[in-house]
């Protein structure tokens, strides 16, 4: 008996959204399948104490080892593709089944002299047109009643039929116009076929034209001043309006397509394929693979094709195939379909209606499918543990590198820059041990040097640190940064502060990551060397090739692309870089958005607008006189020679230039409405103070 513990994904993982779920066993059986408004709540209610449970929920969820679901888009769709699942599997753990109960379907019997619309179940019989599956009987029942004010088509028994022809008199469906009576001659036998016919068009989507049809009688009937029958036309559209309950899930016309949808990132993709056979899904399938070049979305489309249909043929390759992206080129693809297949494969893009509808429930799936691997792939204690060695085999390190510090630089044209530190503890972020660096040693762009800024000062604060928790021996050199990083004179002889929170430089990492190649990891090992600090690694990770690069060595490690342990130190590099290019953003709009203005002492928002708005721009501005300025309401003489004294310690900033057109806005300072010029950066993410 399993522990449902043991498979239960956090319910982070789970969507709040509609979709279906299967529980499985441990030989991969399918044992029970559900549909839910939220799978989130759902999934939860079987995750309880045992004791709680109903019998037959409990010894379900002790019997299965594993749960998966697919998300849709209502839940018209989940009770569509919960039945197609419960049809395939046959769970054991399914009360539909389990009773030997089956949905039914409404049928029209085209192959009978006079075609009857009913209700059927079971399996199906050749000469008969099947519609659904429906949940209930009654839901079937109400639209055929519905759908008989347009169809009055033949609906009773066939005794009931003998029985009204023997006697001359119609039932009565026939008296109040629900039947178009053929038992008696009301409608000649091809005429009825026909209507059987437009019926049945009718339930394969094919709904415009009768809509259509009637529309334009009502409005005749109206212009005819015959207004009880437009009323009744009237009737007759809302009754079709309302049976045409439209589903992503279920495509009309019987549709046999294969819909494949990627989700992706740069490191990875998610493929997820729906198969519809006779306009229902059938099944579905995906996988998850690394991007081990740089690939376009039309390009994973082809790889997924060839594995989906390499060794298929005939009809297991279908009609349709619909795809995000086509091949670049498509034609030998296309191609090669028809020959699996042996006629031709429509091979598109979905750009509108069902289809498009039911793609990007798929493409949510995949979307789905990527995150949960991602999740999985990080939280996994023992995959990050295989990780981890693979990292500390592959560097020659004594003992798995648990915590890890990655660097990264980025700047805007030789500007604004800064540096980010992130942290990995046993493979998890740690984004409460962030940090971020201005680089104030020099101006201009040097990604070695700005490297070996950031790596001395956050060093020698982790000296500085341990020196005043008493772990720093005696006679270890004197340590100073010039006031760059702060004061730490308040610290304790403690790894935490008085309030129990860990010190910002206190712990030392096993390994150093730096994303750049071997300048940047020659600079980060010589500022360890020179604060005296031999037993941190470090390595750099190129982005280019995804090569390990060593202090020292002239060629780089290259791990497997498969490798748990690249994988890792690629997640630490991609979000050291996210976390340095947020704070490069933030710190341009911030440049952009400052004024000269905001260097006056006491003069508010409010004030420094009307100035603005006085003068029109700071270039004006400077050059007014003392009398001029006071002309503003709110600015008395002192603040205008206040005002006066602090533009003219300002030196004109170069003229703003049209990146578009090249042309010099002489009339406008960059920054001087206090509006921003460029594109505004991310927002700097809370809780990494600026080192």
């Amino acid at each position: 008996m399993a522990d449902p513990s043991s498979y239960r994904p956090r319910p982070g993982d789970i969507p709040d959204c509609p979709g279906v779920y299967r529980f499985r066993d441990e030989h991969r059986r399918v044992i029970y399948v559900g549909k839910a408004k939220s799978l989130r709540q759902r999934l939860a209610n079987y995750f309880q104490e045992l004791a709680g449970l109903h019998p037959r929920t409990r010894s379900m969820v002790t019997t299965a080892a594993s749960v998966e679901w697919t998300v849709v888009s209502t839940e018209v769709e989940a009770l569509q593709l919960e039945y197609s699942w419960i049809k395939e599997y046959d769970p054991r753990f399914n009360v539909k089944y389990r009773d030997d109960k089956s949905y039914p379907y409404l049928a029209v019997t085209m192959s009978e002299q006079y075609p009857r619309v009913q209700v059927m179940r079971g399996h199906k019989k050749k000469g008969v047109r099947y519609f659904g599956p429906y949940a209930h009987a009654w839901a079937i029942r109400d639209t055929v009643d519905l759908l008989l004010r347009v169809f009055p088509v033949r609906t009773c028994s066939a005794g009931v039929f003998k029985n009204a022809r023997r006697t001359g008199r119609p039932c009565l469906l026939g008296y109040i116009g629900k039947c178009a009576a053929p038992c008696v001659g009301r409608i000649s036998e091809e005429d009825h076929r026909d209507l059987a016919e437009e019926f049945c068009d009718f339930m394969t989507g094919r709904t415009g034209t009768y809509l259509r049809r009637l529309e334009q009688r009502m409005a005749q009937a109206a212009e005819e001043l015959e207004y009880e029958r437009a009323a009744r036309l009237r009737d007759d559209i809302g009754a079709l309006r309302k049976a045409m309950e439209k589903n992503a899930v279920v495509l009309a016309d019987a549709t046999d397509a294969d819909l494949v949808a990627v989700a992706e990132d740069e490191l990875e993709a998610a493929v997820q394929i729906f198969h519809v056979r006779g306009g229902r899904v059938r099944g579905q399938r995906g996988w998850v693979t690394d991007k081990v070049e740089e690939i376009t979305t039309g390009a994973l489309v082809e790889h997924a094709l060839q594995q989906l249909y390499g060794e298929e043929s005939g009809d297991a390759v279908p009609k349709e195939v619909l795809v995000p992206a086509l091949p670049d080129p498509v034609e030998p693809v296309q191609e090669w379909l028809a020959v699996r297949r042996g006629s031709n494969v429509s091979l598109r893009v979905p750009q509108r209606g069902d289809k498009r509808a039911l793609m990007e429930t798929v493409q949510r799936n995949a979307l789905q499918a990527l995150a949960l691997h991602k999740t999985k792939r990080a939280s996994d204690l023992t995959t990050r543990s295989r990780a981890l060695e693979e990292i500390a085999e592959a560097l020659d390190l004594d003992s798995a590198p648990l915590r890890i510090e990655c660097y990264d630089i980025s700047h805007f044209q030789g500007d604004d820059v800064v540096a980010s530190m992130v942290v990995f503890e046993d493979g998890l972020q740690r984004k409460g041990e962030y940090r971020r660096f201005q680089i104030r040693g020099f101006r201009g762009q040097d990604d070695v040097r700005s490297m070996h800024e950031v790596i001395t000062r956050r060093f020698r604060r982790y000296l500085a640190e341990k020196e005043k928790t008493g772990e720093w021996a005696d006679g270890a050199p004197e340590l100073s940064d010039g006031g760059t990083d702060g004061d730490a004179s308040n610290l304790t002889g403690s790894l935490t502060e008085d309030d129990g929170r860990p010190r910002r430089f206190a712990y030392p990492p096993q390994l150093v990551v730096v994303d750049g190649g071997q300048p940047q990891v020659a600079a980060a090992r010589r500022a360890l060397d020179e604060l005296g600090i031999d037993d941190i690694a470090v390595c750099g990770l190129a982005k280019r090739l995804e090569e390990v690069w060593l202090p020292g060595e002239d060629d780089p490690i290259v791990l497997p692309r498969t490798s748990e342990g690249l994988y890792l130190l690629q997640r630490v590099r991609d979000e050291a870089h996210r976390f340095a290019i947020a704070y490069q953003r933030a710190k341009r709009s911030q440049r952009i958005r400052s004024s000269p203005l905001d260097d006056v002492a006491g003069l508010g928002e409010t004030r420094k607008q009307a100035l603005i708005k006085h003068f029109g721009s700071v270039k004006k501005l400077r050059s007014a006189t003392i009398d001029q300025i006071c002309e503003v309401p709110g600015i008395g003489r002192k603040t205008a020679e206040t005002i006066a004294v602090a533009l003219a310690r300002t030196a004109p900033a170069a003229p703003a230039v049209n990146t578009a057109t090249g042309e010099i806005m002489d009339d406008v300072e960059d920054g001087e409405s206090g509006t921003t010029t460029g594109t505004p950066g991310e927002p700097v993410p809370t809780g990494a103070p600026d080192e």
